[in-house]
């Protein structure tokens, strides 16, 4: 099972005091994760402060533009991969530009990109950039994904959509690499189909084992109509980790950290009908075996990959410690 870790991008304030995201510190995460051995990084993608950010915080956050970023983590490092966990498209509206970001960004890194894409948690953030439209964030992605691929794929391309659209576009080169991995995120059950149809694999985040379990039978069956094969699609939810010498300390000490609030948070969007299962009977909380238990669970349960792992921390050296207790306990024992 691949294991990577998350890169904060625009976590700050969401999930970490401030200051914590400074770009030095962003790229000492990324530094120290190709050394302990993890497939890749992934940050998300915020353009301006969520309401419940701005109600706790005096000083707004630090959201950094994932690609930019990426471009100076890429010149940091040799052999560490690095994925948008997600790309909100619908933020996005001029997709030739974001297209030729990440074609330019694969050759500059030497073909370490992976893709992921998808709605966003907030609406809010959209409705903020987008104030004058009522077309629904789903049928966005839904333009967004193959006017995306038809331009990083097929050597002249067009598209006519009713929210993105262009003609006899040219883009060149293409990514380095022959196939860029393309992730499609989000826990709702559209995204099943939508992967389906166009990704190579499946990001939701913060799901509960049950529903992992349920949704891979369904991904399954959804594949297999597409006349595509099953195996080459990654399982790759995103949890959050808080390691401690007794389940109950970790429990404890997560419920002190700005993670805690913000999954509180996203359980009116992305963790919505989640009820009353708490964020420890979900996610990666509790001892090192605690933590090696649950993750085997996840992977007989079809998970794949441990996608973009969120170390709950109050400060960056309790992250790395984070990341390390990780990489050398508990990702040996995974079967």
């Amino acid at each position: 099972m691949r294991v990577s870790a998350g890169l904060p991008t625009g976590m700050e304030g969401l999930t970490y005091p401030i200051p914590f995201s400074d770009p030095e510190a962003v790229i000492r995460i990324a530094q120290h994760a190709e050394k302990l051995g993890y497939h890749s990084v992934w940050g998300n993608d915020h353009m301006t402060t969520q309401n419940y950010v701005r109600a706790e915080f005096e000083t707004p956050p630090r959201f950094w533009e994932p690609l930019v970023t990426y471009a100076f983590v890429a010149a940091e490092t040799t052999t560490l991969r690095f994925g948008t966990g997600i790309l909100v498209l619908p933020m996005r509206h001029d997709i030739v530009v974001t297209a030729k970001q990440l074609c330019t960004l694969d050759h500059f890194s030497g073909g370490r990109l992976e893709i992921g894409v998808g709605i966003g948690a907030y609406r809010e953030e959209f409705l903020a950039l987008q104030p004058n439209t009522e077309t629904p964030r789903g049928k966005i992605v839904d333009e967004g994904i193959p006017a995306l691929q038809a331009l990083l794929t097929k050597r002249v391309a067009s598209y006519d959509g009713d929210y993105y659209a262009y003609n006899d576009v040219e883009l060149y080169p293409k990514p380095k690499q022959d196939h860029v991995p393309f992730y499609i995120g989000g826990n709702n059950i559209n995204n099943l189909r939508r992967v389906a149809k166009w990704g190579d694999g499946w990001l939701p985040a913060a799901i509960h084992i049950d529903q992992v379990r349920d949704s891979v039978a369904l991904l399954r069956e959804q594949t297999e109509e597409e006349g595509r094969n099953f195996s080459e699609i990654e399982v790759a939810p995103q949890y959050i980790v808080h390691i401690g010498k007794t389940r109950e300390a970790a429990i404890e000490s997560f419920e002190k950290t700005q993670m805690c609030a913000h999954l509180t948070s996203l359980r009116q969007s992305t963790l919505k009908g989640q009820g009353g299962r708490g964020h420890e009977n979900i996610n990666l909380i509790g001892t090192v075996d605690d933590v090696v238990d649950r993750a085997n669970q996840l992977r007989e349960a079809g998970v794949t990959h441990l996608l973009g792992l969120y170390f709950a921390a109050n400060d960056i050296t309790e992250l790395l410690d984070q990341m390390q207790i990780f990489a050398e306990e508990v990702r040996p024992r995974l079967d």
